[in-house]
Parts: C-alpha cells; structure tokens; sequence
C-alpha cells in the first residue's frame, strides 16, 4: 500500500487562497455567476444577484428584472 505523505499546512492553506487567482472575492464571485449563466444556468435567487450587483458598485432596485441585473454585472465586468 503505497504511504501518502501529508501535505504542509502553509501549502494547504496558499494553494487554497491562491485557488481563484488575483481576482478580489466580489468580482470572482460576480463571473462566476455569469460562467453559470452562460452554461445554461437559471440564477434562482434574486436578491443573490442583487447582492453581487450591489458590491460591484452598481445601484439595483430590488424589482429589477434578474436577466436586467445579469447584463449591467456583465457589462461591469468588461469595463474593468
């Protein structure tokens, strides 16, 4: 049986920090959304996307279409 060697906890802990690149946890969080979206995906919570169109900086109604919220992150996304 072949002896696995345990994993350091500062590679752990870099490998898990440095997972999503240098993108800030907003902004990962609002592409995310998107490459779910543009799979096919149907976000199901709207004061979700609210919420990420909110820490972009956009300003959002709470009766704004979702599929309206999902371009203004979109289009603040390819401004930066």
């Amino acid at each position: 049986m072949p002896q696995r060697h345990p994993t350091r906890p500062s590679t752990w802990l870099k490998d898990l920090l440095t997972r999503h690149g240098e993108l800030p946890p907003d902004r990962q969080r609002a592409r995310d959304l998107i490459a779910a979206v543009d799979a096919g995906g149907i976000p199901l919570n709207p004061a979700r996307v609210n919420d990420i169109a909110r820490k972009l900086g956009l300003d959002v109604a709470t009766t704004a279409p979702v599929e309206l919220t999902i371009e203004r992150i979109r289009k603040a996304l390819d401004a930066k």
